[in-house]
């Protein structure tokens, strides 16, 4: 959480339990991978709780732990989401026409995700704490930061809007809102910001595959009846 450590250590429990939950919830394998998002979330938390603890003491024998927490929660964030999440909503959809869409948004994201891998192998990230928050420097290049997160959001929401499963629309808009809240409010902060809002909101995702399953279960049902 971007907030203080023990919010961030509190976070990460929560939301991992969340994920657990979720994933022994998921009734079908594709469904497993969309039911474990929480699980990442989790990790970037306990990430960030480690950067609140550290950052402040330069000692240098923890020089490489603050490197490797600053990786883990930027590599999730910019690398692993744009991708992950419309990969996941891909592999829980039914209907043929969607899968079809899907698979373009796939692509959009796997795109942003090799962007960011390039410069995050490539040039310098470091974090540092502001206040109340930690801020994540980076020297992409500028021309390129708002176009490339333009489609980050169009990979990582959209997908939320085209599937199926009318859950996850009430995720989209939950997304958006959270994402339109942190760059009016916390600009400066956004990635560490909203990845906080991110997290707490995928608690949706326990809901979304508990419904699906009983969906599951009654089209199968109607299957056996008709047979």
């Amino acid at each position: 959480m971007c907030f203080s450590a023990g919010a961030s250590f509190a976070g990460g429990v929560i939301i991992s339990s969340i994920g657990i939950a979720s994933v022994s919830k998921a009734r079908k394998s594709p469904q497993i991978v969309f039911a474990g998002i929480p699980l990442l979330f989790g990790l970037q938390q306990f990430a960030e709780g480690c950067l609140w603890l550290t950052l402040p003491h330069p000692d240098p024998q923890l020089y490489y732990f603050r490197k490797t927490c600053t990786y883990i929660f930027m590599i999730t964030a910019q690398v692993i989401w744009p991708l992950l999440i419309p990969f996941s909503v891909l592999k829980m959809e039914k209907d043929a026409r969607r899968r079809k869409i899907l698979k373009y948004f796939v692509i959009c994201g796997a795109a942003v995700s090799a962007y960011y891998a390039v410069c995050q192998l490539l040039l310098h990230i470091d974090a540092k704490i502001e206040g109340y928050h930690v801020l994540y420097k980076t020297d992409f290049p500028e021309k390129l930061s708002n176009p490339v997160f333009i489609v980050y959001l169009f990979a990582a929401i959209t997908p939320l809007f085209i599937s199926s499963y009318k859950k996850m629309r009430i995720m989209a808009v939950m997304m958006m809102l959270s994402c339109l809240l942190s760059a009016i409010f916390y600009k400066e902060y956004l990635t560490s910001v909203w990845c906080f809002f991110a997290a707490l909101i995928s608690v949706v995702i326990y809901w979304i595959i508990v419904g699906s399953g009983r969906s599951f279960e009654i089209s199968g049902k109607e299957e056996l009846q008709m047979g």
